[in-house]
């Protein structure tokens, strides 16, 4: 019934900008103007995931609530868990616009938004006060187009939100600020993780809580980057891994807007971002619960995520497709797959197919 609604209302939708559209999203969920989950989510779903308790393993993707503007109603419309962000230490603008381009047909985005936020202090205030409503809600955090210690931008982010953050995300995977993804090579990520692990240290020592700390990487690394990328995550004793970013590669997109600049989220990143988990789940062995994100747009491929190894799943461009009624979606379908097929939670089914993602090509 919500998504036939959502059928008749996306064409005014789609008569703003996409960049208008989403600030309007985010205005009407701040009003109160959201469907509301009422129905209380099915147990088989329900799953402990680093230390959390998870009612449901659906969640919306960083760059949508960029600023914590609206944690509360995305945990209300149905979402097990909520992500801010990215969020940088200083406010900055992001890239010039039009950054934001729609590719109807292909049910597809592409973004070269560059990390436009408000910055630490406002989120933060934000987060603050809506701390005692419970709910996990993480922050994913970034660098500053402009910072001279990109890495120190990351600490500033683990050491100031951790009183508010149920677990955190580390972004160096966004292909819109120049040098990000470089932080993904061995070496850099080494350095990078040594010194956000150390900052978590430090702050359990002090006496305060142990954050998850989850590292979101890009589909398009190399297939010999994999391996060594993989077991620097593991020496450092991350707590999972979200997989993936938005992608640089254009194969077979035919809009014209396939030319722009930018990251392509949506449909046409679903093989790519699943071959790419299957990979992860695979080098990993399944030790670390990872989030599986990109190109979901229905039940099944949320179903597929799973059976390639995602222990979590975040949604974004195909909201915009679908409309809040997917979230609904996929948790009925998720349920009655498991319920089908005897299995009493989504652990049955984890990676049962990661051999064959993992053997579709990048």
């Amino acid at each position: 019934m919500l998504k036939n609604v959502y059928r008749f209302a996306r064409p005014a939708l789609f008569t703003l900008g996409p960049e208008e559209a989403h600030e309007a999203s985010l205005m009407a969920l701040e009003c109160g103007l959201y469907p509301r989950s009422i129905k209380a989510d099915d147990r088989v779903l329900a799953q402990s995931v680093f230390g959390l308790e998870f009612p449901n393993p659906v969640g919306i993707a960083a760059g949508y609530d960029k600023d914590a503007r609206v944690p509360d109603a995305i945990l209300g419309m149905g979402c097990g868990f909520a992500e801010i962000g990215t969020i940088t230490p200083q406010p900055q603008s992001g890239n010039p616009r039009p950054r934001v381009f729609r590719l109807v047909d292909e049910k597809a985005l592409i973004n070269r938004l560059g990390f436009n936020n408000g910055g630490h202090a406002a989120a933060l205030k934000r987060l603050e006060a809506r701390k005692s409503r419970g709910g996990i809600v993480g922050v994913n955090i970034g660098a500053n187009k402009e910072s001279l210690d990109r890495g120190e931008d990351y600490v500033l982010g683990v050491m100031r939100f951790n009183s508010v953050a149920s677990y955190f995300t580390v972004n160096i995977s966004s292909p819109n600020t120049p040098g990000l993804r470089d932080l993904q090579a061995p070496e850099a990520l080494d350095e990078l993780l040594t010194r956000i692990m150390s900052a978590r240290s430090r702050l359990v020592k002090d006496g305060a809580l142990r954050r998850p700390v989850i590292v979101k990487i890009a589909p398009d690394i190399a297939e010999d980057d994999i391996r060594p990328i993989v077991e620097r995550l593991l020496a450092h004793g991350v707590d999972g891994i979200a997989v993936s970013n938005t992608t640089l590669a254009r194969d077979g997109i035919k809009s014209s807007a396939a030319r722009e600049a930018g990251g392509l989220s949506g449909q046409p990143l679903f093989r790519r971002s699943t071959a790419m988990l299957a990979r992860i789940f695979r080098e990993t062995e399944g030790k670390i619960p990872l989030i599986g994100i990109g190109g979901i747009g229905n039940g099944k491929q949320a179903l597929e995520k799973v059976e390639a190894g995602a222990t979590l799943l975040q949604l974004y461009t195909g909201l915009v497709y679908e409309g809040p009624g997917l979230i609904g979606e996929i948790k009925s379908f998720l349920a009655e797959t498991l319920k089908s097929g005897g299995q009493s939670s989504l652990t049955a089914i984890r990676g049962r197919h990661a051999d064959y993602w993992a053997k579709q090509p990048l």
